[in-house]
């Protein structure tokens, strides 16, 4: 019983940490985008998302697919800095739904010059190829 017990012991432990290895890199992924994004970078701050024609964005003006036509709604909506301003994002919520997927919850805010703007957002991520990327986004 003791062996059964630590065995489940190291593979809990092995879960956790491949899990917080994976929020990690999420979360790194969302604050390199905020860089980018600061910096007025739009094609930096889309590798952040999949570079696909399923990838899924939802807006105020509905729903886009494909990342070409995602940027170029970000180079439209967002043509300079003083349209970009200066991104946050508060995540509330990073929560694994299956191996290679998580969902995470959280509020962005840009700081601008021509008035403020912010909301929410719910993403969901994806591992490809070794790398966590936005599939969808929902974005209000």
């Amino acid at each position: 019983m003791k062996t059964i017990l630590t065995v489940l012991s190291v593979f809990l432990c092995l879960a956790l940490n491949a899990q917080n290895k994976d929020e990690q890199a999420i979360r790194n992924t969302l604050a390199q985008q905020t860089v980018e994004w600061n910096k007025g970078n739009i094609d930096a701050f889309m590798k952040g998302y999949w570079n696909n024609d399923s990838l899924m964005f939802v807006g105020k003006s509905g729903v886009t697919y494909g990342y070409k036509r995602t940027l170029e709604n970000y180079k439209k909506n967002y043509p300079d800095a003083a349209n970009m301003g200066r991104l946050t994002f508060n995540i509330l919520k990073v929560q694994p739904i299956a191996a290679d997927t998580y969902f995470v919850l959280g509020k962005w805010a840009l700081a601008r010059q021509v008035g403020d703007v912010s909301g929410h957002y719910t993403l969901l991520f994806k591992k490809i190829n070794g790398k966590w990327l936005i599939v969808v986004d929902h974005s209000s």
